[in-house]
């Protein structure tokens, strides 16, 4: 039915456009579900993903600022704001914040990414309004108290500490710097103890005002949501004050061929590498998501089958993907004893030859593909993994992205482009790598 009226929808949809609203139809095999886009006239942009199957609400409000915009000084400063906005605002107390959710049956979450920070709310449909008038109070009227500061200052020097005492996880913070040296995008997204020292209430609000502008900010809602109704509620709830500065984005080149051994008191090696590869906006990412499944996406990839089961020259094994605006990184972890860490790492690099030099039997390809679609539709079950995906097509795409086009993609990947792909990223002469060793070999 809805394919019938396509023709018609899309006029309709045209004629909307012009008055700052968009919609579109979707139709899955699972459920069916309608995207809604409202620009407001101070910039904010609303987009909801109303599925009338769900009886809850994922509510993210999407901030487009992270780690790769800031300058050194500000290092670390979009993840302590993030953690400013739970402490208080002149109508609610920190508790009130945690608790006005909870309380209800839902919860209140945030992140700070590279290039976002996202504040969302998962509960059931009927607290639409509540949840936008908490998360609006966190955005717009947070107190930064000095003695709130103070003491946010302390736990985010322990969640620094604890990344540090955590090698599997710290290794990616080093990783990231080495392959983007000297450069925002390398930063580490918690900052440094130095720079969070050194925040006050004045920078702090300085940055706050600066960023978190409705110009910059996409209000993201997925399941039994009315568009009309969170429409009215975000533009009787946001009240902006501060600046309208634009988002700086830096532009990033990943290192090639270059390697670092960091001595540390571990019990294993830990190791990473990679190269930078592709951004969001490329149709070569598709058969990237194929490699990485290919390569180190689970149990049955050819990493783990190969170094754990096979050989047993690691406990962890797998590779890993991010996407950014103007580029991006593919990249394999392992985690290994220290007498296997050499050779673990080349019996990555016989892998990663083969799959350089030969190409994937057509089955295989066909497999991969159908994983990515299998991947995508369960994830679909999620109101969060919705709302995330409505968000980051509106902040990088600034459209939403049907299941039809996202089908077309991965239609179009075959054995041919896996390979070209895998020429260009996956050449062992270009990578680059992080190995974390205490540098002792028990006999």
């Amino acid at each position: 039915m809805v394919n019938l009226l396509w023709p018609l929808y899309e006029k309709l949809a045209t004629i909307l456009k012009k008055t700052g609203f968009t919609a579109i139809m979707i139709k899955s095999g699972m459920m069916h579900s309608e995207v809604k886009k409202t620009v407001l006239d101070n910039g904010l942009t609303v987009v909801t993903e109303h599925t009338p199957a769900f009886r809850s609400i994922t509510l993210g409000i999407w901030v487009k600022m992270g780690s790769r915009f800031e300058t050194k000084e500000e290092k670390g400063m979009a993840h302590f704001i993030e953690h400013m906005l739970f402490k208080g605002t002149a109508s609610r107390t920190a508790l009130q914040i945690a608790s006005s959710l909870e309380e209800l049956g839902g919860s209140l979450n945030a992140f700070t990414g590279k290039e976002e920070t996202c504040f969302y709310i998962h509960t059931l449909d009927s607290h639409l309004k509540m949840s936008v008038e908490v998360l609006a109070d966190m955005i717009c009227n947070s107190l930064f108290r000095p003695d709130d500061i103070e003491i946010e200052r302390q736990v985010v020097l322990e969640e620094i500490k604890s990344v540090k005492d955590t090698p599997d996880e710290y290794i990616f913070d080093i990783f990231q710097e080495k392959i983007f040296p000297g450069q925002p995008l390398g930063f580490p997204i918690l900052g440094n103890p130095e720079n969070v020292k050194s925040f006050d209430r004045a920078k702090l609000l300085d940055f706050w005002k600066k960023y978190y502008q409705p110009h910059n900010i996409v209000i993201s809602v997925a399941g039994n949501v009315q568009h009309n109704s969170l429409v009215e509620f975000v533009k009787f709830y946001f009240n902006f004050s501060g600046g309208a500065d634009k988002v700086e984005m830096y532009p990033a080149h990943a290192a090639r061929n270059v390697h670092f051994k960091i001595s540390e008191p571990v019990n294993q090696a830990h190791i990473c590498i990679g190269n930078g590869a592709v951004s969001y906006y490329d149709e070569n990412r598709f058969d990237l998501i194929a490699l990485n499944i290919y390569l180190g996406g689970g149990l049955s990839s050819r990493l783990f089958q190969v170094l754990r089961e096979e050989l047993g020259f690691v406990y962890s094994v797998y590779s890993f993907l991010d996407f950014y605006k103007d580029t991006g990184v593919i990249g394999f972890y392992l985690g290994t004893d220290l007498k296997n860490q050499d050779k673990a790492i080349n019996e990555l690099y016989k892998e990663l030859e083969k799959t350089v030099s030969q190409k994937l039997p057509e089955i295989k390809v066909n497999n991969l593909k159908e994983q990515i679609k299998g991947s995508f539709f369960l994830s679909m079950e999620s109101t969060f993994k919705r709302m995330e995906r409505l968000a980051k097509n509106e902040i990088y795409f600034n459209k939403f992205i049907s299941v039809d086009e996202l089908s077309i993609s991965i239609k179009q990947i075959n054995p041919d482009s896996i390979n070209r792909t895998a020429v260009k990223y996956l050449n062992v002469d270009n990578l680059t790598s992080v190995i974390m060793s205490s540098g002792k070999v028990d006999a």
